[in-house]
């Protein structure tokens, strides 16, 4: 049946699939990381199975086909006509090198481009835009600065990239209230930025300059989480354009309250929800006032239990640390040698503290003596901005010093978390795997609350090593769900872990998300592929 656009077009929702099945020729819909790989429903949906029966007549690339066919075609064109209707001529792209832009992520996931990317200045104009997805049954998704590390921008099923760049807007400052309200194209460095004078700062921070959108979409956190939590902590209120183009204000439209008991947690369900429940257009985030002195401080340990005991009697004597990170040997030696340091080649820990300034001196002079009792030595600390500076450079550059280990090799970070007690067995059961799986995997941890990342640097052209971190990256998922922990702390389910979802969560939690999904999003338009295996069509 003929759906019919604003413009008098009349659009056929199969019609469009198969134009789309038909122009992109050698794409691959789904990504061939070594933590994915294609399910069955997938290997058989009916897009790849028009796919497979084109690529025998296509001798071209993907991108010249899609290009010619989306400009040429009546059908695409019309559908193309009515995005730039809302969002302008300069709005809307369909070339290669746009597509493969907002295709990928900071992920091992391999590319795969949208059909098209639309560019919308305002909620309006991304709720115009869901609609016209929503009539001829186009995936939407969502794209902030790609710097995820799931897969979570790759187009599974081809459809329309909405980049957010553009609402890039700080739209409400409450200094008094320690809040504000940001678009998705203010990142945390921008933010950082708008506030400073304020007395005010966002201290959730993931290494890379992300969108703080989409650190809501991912339930980011990072080094401050200890002190400060995760995104699921500091978000008030979201904007949220759903697939049928409607706006949810998860907390009613413009309310900020700090703490609220009315109804269902909206705001909670849609934090952490990778993109495939909606579009998050506007964030309301807690801010916290900037402290007033910062010290920082490094020590060195013979075991990784020691460092761990360390960690957990410096957080049960109430000292204010702000950060507590781990770096394994491998990792220190691995800085040392990137950056030119000197520290031990041994399990250390890097420290921060926020407070007065009166009470830092004592509460860092508590941490000294604890790690001590613990067998730690070397320990160094710093006030002063730029000897902060220098004292960090190791944990600041770990990724690099990592991928310096094997020069033209990619890294991936795996993502556990597991109770504190049960970090020291999990850290030393993982090092003991990667040796008998002779692979290349640093460890660096947020060990405040039992999350670390093994960076398994890798050979992408090596099908055999692919393999090998497949099968580690699986055991150590659950390993860590055997000591009751998660198989991602803080990058997200993407691609490569829902099979792991549901054996974290079982069967029945799955089923009810798919409820969620099936009721905000029936036809499964936001996002596809991401969070939720795929059913039987």
């Amino acid at each position: 049946m003929l759906k019919r656009e604003a413009n008098g077009l009349a659009i056929s929702p199969q019609h469009f699939a198969a134009l789309r099945a038909g122009v992109q020729g050698e794409r691959h819909l789904v990504p061939a990381g070594p933590l994915h790989h294609p399910t069955e429903q997938e290997h058989n949906h009916p897009l790849r199975q028009r796919l497979r029966l084109r690529r025998g007549t296509a001798t071209r690339t993907s991108s010249q086909l899609s290009n010619r066919d989306l400009s040429n075609s009546a059908v695409a064109h019309g559908v193309l006509s009515a995005f730039r209707s809302v969002c302008g001529e300069d709005g809307v792209s369909s070339g290669e090198a746009v597509r493969e832009q907002h295709g990928r992520d900071e992920s091992v996931h391999r590319c795969c481009p949208p059909d098209v990317v639309v560019f919308p200045r305002c909620v309006e104009e991304v709720s115009a835009l869901a609609k016209i997805c929503s009539r001829h049954s186009l995936p939407i998704i969502p794209f902030g600065t790609g710097t995820g590390l799931e897969g979570g921008v790759s187009a599974v099923k081809g459809g329309v990239c909405f980049s957010l760049r553009n609402m890039d807007q700080v739209l409400d400052l409450h200094q008094d209230d320690f809040d504000v309200t940001v678009e998705p194209g203010v990142t945390r460095k921008a933010l950082n930025s708008y506030l400073r004078g304020t007395g005010l700062w966002f201290p959730v921070d993931p290494g890379a300059d992300a969108s703080l959108c989409g650190m809501a979409a991912t339930s980011a956190s990072g080094t401050n989480a200890v002190r400060y939590g995760t995104m699921r902590e500091n978000v008030l209120n979201l904007e949220v354009v759903l697939a049928d183009g409607r706006v949810l204000h998860t907390a009613g439209k413009g309310r900020r309250p700090r703490k609220t008991a009315a109804g269902y947690n909206l705001t909670n369900l849609l934090v952490g929800s990778e993109g495939t429940l909606g579009i998050i257009t506007k964030t309301t985030l807690r801010l916290y006032g900037v402290p007033e002195a910062t010290v920082a401080a490094v020590c060195s340990f013979p075991s990784v239990q020691a460092a761990v005991d360390s960690t957990v009697q410096v957080l049960q004597a109430g000292v204010p640390v702000a950060r507590i990170e781990f770096l394994d040997d491998v990792m220190m030696d691995a800085c040392n040698r990137f950056s030119s340091l000197s520290y031990a080649v041994s399990p250390s820990l890097f420290l921060e503290f926020h407070g007065a300034e009166g009470s830092l001196e004592e509460q860092v002079k508590a941490a000294e003596d604890i790690t001590r009792y613990n067998g730690g030595s070397g320990f160094q600390w710093a006030k002063d901005a730029a000897t902060r500076e220098r004292l960090w450079k190791a944990r600041h550059d770990a990724w690099y010093a990592s991928l310096a280990l094997r020069p033209g090799c990619k890294a991936y970070a795996t993502d556990v978390c597991v109770p504190l007690s049960r970090l020291p067995q999990v850290l030393v059961e993982t090092k003991e795997d990667l040796i008998e799986s002779r692979l290349t995997g640093p460890i660096v941890g947020h060990v405040g609350d039992g999350n670390f990342h093994c960076l398994m640097v890798v050979d992408p052209d090596d099908p055999e090593e692919l393999h090998r971190v497949h099968l580690f990256v699986e055991r150590l998922a659950r390993r860590a769900l055997a000591m009751d922990g998660t198989c991602t702390g803080e990058h997200g389910v993407g691609l490569g872990k829902r099979a792991l979802l549901r054996e974290e969560t079982g069967p029945v939690a799955v089923q009810v998300m798919q409820g969620v999904k099936d009721a905000l999003d029936p036809r499964n338009l936001m996002n596809p592929g991401k969070i939720l295996l795929p059913r039987e069509l």
